[in-house]
């Protein structure tokens, strides 16, 4: 099976995705299953990981109302206040969901540098495995050195670090970013989504070719085991459209075995969110 690993969905409200701005204006309106069907039937997708976009417990409902409705929503990514006291009984709660399978916070809009190190977000994430769930790591490269630090001290919990941890590839930084994503990958619980990339280029003039020392890198550092496919649809529409985002990757795999494109493109992240 062909699996996104990574797409949101939303009912487009300004004060809500005040993130999209004007660059982005084409993906100012709602984007729901409907929509997202009639994009993988075109581009041969059997099934997705439906991320949230909003810090908000009401988003993992709208999600799992969603996934309910519709069978190729094989998974959710929610939210939740990891830094709260009465966090365990809020994933017991959530335990009970089977589509939810782990949780992110948008860590890259956080201004502490060390936001993952704090001891409350430590404490939360100590209590995922407890109910199997995943985690999804969101930073910029200038946080990597946390996100480090963070997975040294989880050895057991099931981490994907999302959109490469976003490297500056319109400005050409590499050299930094691939230091640290090599030393993180070391950690074998820890994956990398094939997501977002187009949209840390250029949107207008990005080229395969300029993505693809990144590619090369993340494929290097984890292997095929370890990486999934994923779209960011419909943020990737500011930048191009599926079948670019799906080829970008496709056609750097090409010449991998069969089974290591397999894998990429739809196992692991099978195994990884246990769809």
């Amino acid at each position: 099976m062909t699996i996104d690993s990574h797409q949101h969905f939303w009912n487009y409200e300004p004060i809500k995705h005040d993130w999209i701005d004007d660059d982005m204006s084409v993906i100012r309106h709602d984007f729901l299953p409907s929509d997202l069907r009639t994009v993988y039937d075109e581009n041969n997708i059997d099934g997705c990981v439906a991320v949230q976009a909003d810090q908000t417990l009401e988003e993992n409902d709208f999600l799992l109302d969603l996934a309910s409705k519709n069978d190729f929503i094989k998974g959710v990514v929610g939210w939740a206040d990891l830094r709260a006291e009465n966090i365990d009984d809020v994933l017991k709660h959530y335990s009970q969901f089977e589509k939810l399978k782990g949780f992110r916070h948008v860590v890259q809009g956080e201004p502490d540098h060390n936001f993952l190190l704090r001891p409350d977000f430590l404490r939360g994430i100590s209590a995922l495995d407890k109910y199997n769930f995943t985690y999804d790591i969101l930073v910029f490269p200038h946080q990597l050195g946390s996100v480090l630090e963070f997975v040294r001290e989880f050895p057991n919990q099931k981490f994907v670090i999302d959109h490469i941890a976003k490297p500056y590839i319109k400005d050409g930084f590499f050299d930094g970013w691939e230091v640290l994503i090599n030393e993180i990958s070391n950690h074998e619980n820890v994956q990398c989504k094939l997501s977002g990339m187009i949209t840390e280029a250029d949107y207008k003039t990005w080229t395969p070719t300029q993505i693809a020392p990144y590619i090369e890198t993340v494929l290097h550092a984890f292997g095929s085991k370890r990486i999934q496919f994923g779209s960011d649809w419909p943020v990737c529409l500011v930048a191009g459209n599926y079948k670019q985002v799906k080829d970008l990757v496709t056609d750097f795999i090409a010449n991998l075995s069969s089974a290591e494109q397999a894998d990429i493109m739809g196992n692991n992240a099978i195994k990884f969110y246990n769809l």
